[in-house]
């Protein structure tokens, strides 16, 4: 059994994790601060995000150097440190990898700029005027994908941010210096490796406008791809390390590819359709109530869908680029220690292998900032204007931001009731939201109730439960509005998982509490009403018996 399926991944945040000296940015001896919490915590990886050199425009993942230490974050030596004081914990780290563009202050793209032939095509330059961009495709932080360079009389693409420069894997060159970075990290002690957008590498070999949309469709899961990454795993000599890929707008089909292990390409796959379920037609900056339904359906389909083709599910609600999944998904008031409790079980259980953003397990809470000027991200001070244009009110760009904003995910991480959250003694580079002073992991330490302690609860069980790690999956109770249900079954033991995603009690009709011992549950004990199952707001609750029904006997539900 590959090792990752039975283990729990922790993202960091660096920036936003723990300032040890004071200047109000988090760095890398602040994470190595807090080992022993993560250690006791029981997770098994660390997967931080970008701390190398880079202008910071798009908070680390614009790389300008990706073999130095970014000096706000700390030193080669910290680096080392933190590999090895994790290792000494048992605990593995996992480096981010920006493959698909580079900051357009790395060394490869202002050789680019002076006009030498070899660094050009490292990048993705076209010919033109300065009034007519190559195609029409539009960048996913807003405006043109193009920038035009008059000195060049050329545009570059840039699918992000106009200062992250697509790279060009269609040079062998630049495959190579890419399978070194990864050779480098790897001889450091770096046991795993994710990679950003990775399915954005492949371009289409003519650029064209697109009168569809905003051109993902001739780049998403582009034509090379599954070589590339191929010959990037086997190049690099990563194929044995746990490995993820960051898929935008993906597709099952390719996902499935990229993670069955016969195809020697990734460990797993983040895909993000059900994190779309409350944009409004599809638009991340139109709001909606979260489609329930279609979030049942979703995950009904990927995990059935890589279940069959085997390949493998990143598990996930939160990360740095998302707004928090208790805010979100869940009720962030009365019901926040329940519904917080449910949403980690609800994916935790399943078939795949989970990760923790830093604060999920406290119960983090969006930021409910109220001013543009408390916002950093530059996606967010970006569509403001964009909003604002479109006919929005300044309260209403204000309401979509306080909902959506990567910000969201970016706030410091609440350890304490001490001012700052316990993050810095300093000034935050960006606000903690008020509820530090109760949401905050001293606290909920010492709450033997705590949505944390639910958390290692939950770690544990993948840990020593092979039902967990390694069973089957099959859905429950489909029809039934509002509740997620699911059996897990493997060597004639099943598990059986009742999520209630709704702030309302729900009566699963036909569906008797589970027989066998209750593993794990948010509310003391199982309720029936009429003898069916009643699920309380937001409850979760999970089951095990050692014995699956005789062959043909009807499943609950």
């Amino acid at each position: 059994m590959p090792n990752f399926q039975n283990q729990t991944i922790y993202q960091i945040y660096p920036k936003s994790f723990r300032d040890a000296n004071g200047d109000g940015l988090g760095d890398l001896r602040g994470v190595i601060e807090k080992l022993d919490y993560l250690q006791a915590l029981g997770v098994d990886m660390l997967w931080l995000t970008p701390f190398f050199k880079s202008p910071l425009h798009d908070n680390g993942y614009d790389i300008s150097d990706y073999l130095s230490i970014d000096p706000v974050f700390g030193s080669m030596e910290d680096v080392e440190t933190l590999l090895r004081e994790a290792g000494r914990r048992g605990l593995g780290v996992m480096f981010d990898m920006v493959f698909n563009h580079t900051s357009t202050e790395h060394e490869w793209f202002r050789r680019a700029l002076r006009g030498e032939p070899r660094y050009l095509d490292y990048y993705i330059f076209r010919d033109g005027g300065p009034d007519t961009p190559p195609t029409n495709w539009v960048s996913k932080f807003g405006g043109s994908a193009w920038e035009y360079v008059p000195q060049l009389g050329k545009w570059y693409l840039h699918l992000f941010d106009r200062t992250q420069a697509d790279l060009n894997w269609e040079n062998p060159a630049v495959r190579e210096e890419l399978k070194s970075i990864l050779r480098f990290w790897k001889q450091k002690g770096v046991k795993g490796f994710r990679f950003d957008v990775v399915n954005l590498i492949s371009k289409p070999a003519v650029f064209e406008d697109d009168e569809q949309g905003d051109g993902r469709r001739f780049y998403t899961d582009g034509p090379r791809i599954h070589e590339y990454l191929k010959e990037l795993v086997a190049d690099a000599g990563i194929g044995g390390m746990v490995t993820v890929g960051e898929m935008s707008s993906t597709s099952l089909e390719s996902c499935t590819r990229y993670t069955n292990p016969d195809e020697r390409e990734l460990s797993m796959a983040f895909n993000f359709h059900h994190l779309k379920v409350d944009y409004k037609n599809g638009d991340k900056w139109e709001l909606q109530a979260a489609d329930l339904d279609r979030l049942k359906q979703l995950f009904i389909d990927w995990q059935l869908g890589m279940q069959e083709a085997g390949g493998w599910n990143a598990l996930f609600w939160c990360n740095h680029d998302q707004p928090r999944a208790v805010s979100r998904f869940g009720d962030d008031g009365i019901y926040r220690k329940e519904s917080a409790k449910m949403l980690a079980a609800c994916v935790h259980l399943m078939r795949g292998t989970p990760y923790i953003f830093q604060g999920e397990e406290l119960g983090m809470t969006n930021a409910g900032y109220t001013s543009l000027s408390q916002y950093r991200d530059v996606e967010s001070l970006n569509y403001y204007p964009i909003m604002r244009d479109r006919g929005k009110t300044e309260a209403e760009a204000l309401e979509v931001l306080r909902q959506r904003s990567r910000d969201n995910g970016r706030t410091p991480m609440q350890w304490s009731a001490a001012p700052n959250a316990g993050f810095t003694e300093g000034t935050p580079w960006i606000e903690p939201p008020e509820n530090y002073h109760t949401i905050n992991a001293e606290a909920e330490w010492q709450d033997a109730d705590s949505i944390l302690h639910f958390y290692r609860r939950l770690i544990r069980l993948r840990k020593e439960n092979r039902l967990v790690s390694e069973g089957r999956i099959e859905f429950l109770c489909t029809d039934c509005p509002g509740v997620l249900a699911y059996r897990r079954y493997l060597d004639g033991a099943e598990l059986i998982v009742c999520n209630n995603l709704t702030r309302a009690p729900v009566h699963v009709s036909g569906f008797p509490i589970p027989e066998g011992q209750k593993l794990l549950g948010n509310y003391p004990d199982a309720a029936s009403e009429g003898g069916s199952l009643l699920l309380r707001p937001y409850e979760t609750a999970a089951w095990q018996r050692a014995e699956r029904p005789a062959a043909g006997a009807p499943l609950p539900g």
